[in-house]
């Protein structure tokens, strides 16, 4: 009875503990970050379509990398949408465009859930596969290097300052790189992988850490009722 009050007591705090992270994450971005700029709209357009001379490749580095972690969250949270009461993909399809602001919701709300019943069907198959997790790694791996070695820190710091796309995007960078954990635990049980200490420090690595993980985790394992348990649950 104890330990159930102890569980119960931690998942209210990680419940108001997201809850509070979401909803101060927009009061920072809207009333407290950096200002927007007249040059914001002209400088996203130029990264969305890869038009990026004269632009400071930590920016291209970090607006790339906000593409590849909602690639990255929907290889771990499809599946473990198919065993809550809320399905995960309205939160990843919002992550596309919002970050954190779409998927902090999803993780406040889901609950914990170690295993995974039913088939994976072919999304779930291709999002398990590491076809799909190594060309993501590569690129997190691609975007890391040119970032970190051709970046300039002092503009970047500069911009991060003045303003509010930098800013906003940079924090929410960091926030996605943190949650990651937070899921990790459920679908390394899916998996049964155990509590490897390995992939925790893995996921720790902002983007490419996450990446390598999906590339070397076990494959879902598929929970089906055999006959007789269908034939028990059907006349019970």
């Amino acid at each position: 009875m104890e330990v159930r009050s102890r569980a119960m007591t931690g998942s209210h705090i990680k419940l108001l503990g997201l809850w509070g992270l979401w909803l101060g994450f927009i009061g920072y971005a809207f009333l407290l970050a950096p200002p927007d700029q007249p040059e914001t709209l002209n400088l996203i357009t130029r990264l969305a379509t890869a038009q990026i001379d004269g632009i400071n490749p930590l920016i291209v580095s970090l607006f790339n990398a906000m593409g590849l972690f909602p690639l990255i969250y929907s290889a771990v949270l499809l599946a473990d949408g198919r065993m809550q009461s809320i399905r995960a993909y309205p939160f990843v399809l919002a992550s596309f465009a919002v970050g954190a602001f779409g998927l902090l919701p999803y993780l406040a709300m889901r609950q914990t859930k170690p295993v995974f019943s039913g088939r994976k069907g072919w999304l779930l198959s291709v999002l398990d596969s590491r076809w799909f997790a190594v060309p993501i790694a590569l690129g997190a791996f691609v975007l890391a290097v040119y970032g970190l070695c051709q970046g300039n820190w002092v503009d970047f710091i500069a911009q991060w300052r003045t303003s509010r796309f930098i800013h906003v995007m940079s924090l929410d960078f960091c926030l996605l790189s943190l949650l990651f954990p937070l899921v990790l635990r459920d679908d390394m049980a899916r998996r049964g992988m155990g509590d490897r200490r390995w992939c925790w420090l893995l996921a720790l690595v902002p983007v490419l850490g996450s990446a390598l993980y999906l590339v070397v985790r076990s494959p879902l394992q598929e929970a089906v009722p055999d006959a007789t348990q269908l034939s028990q649950s059907t006349f019970s």
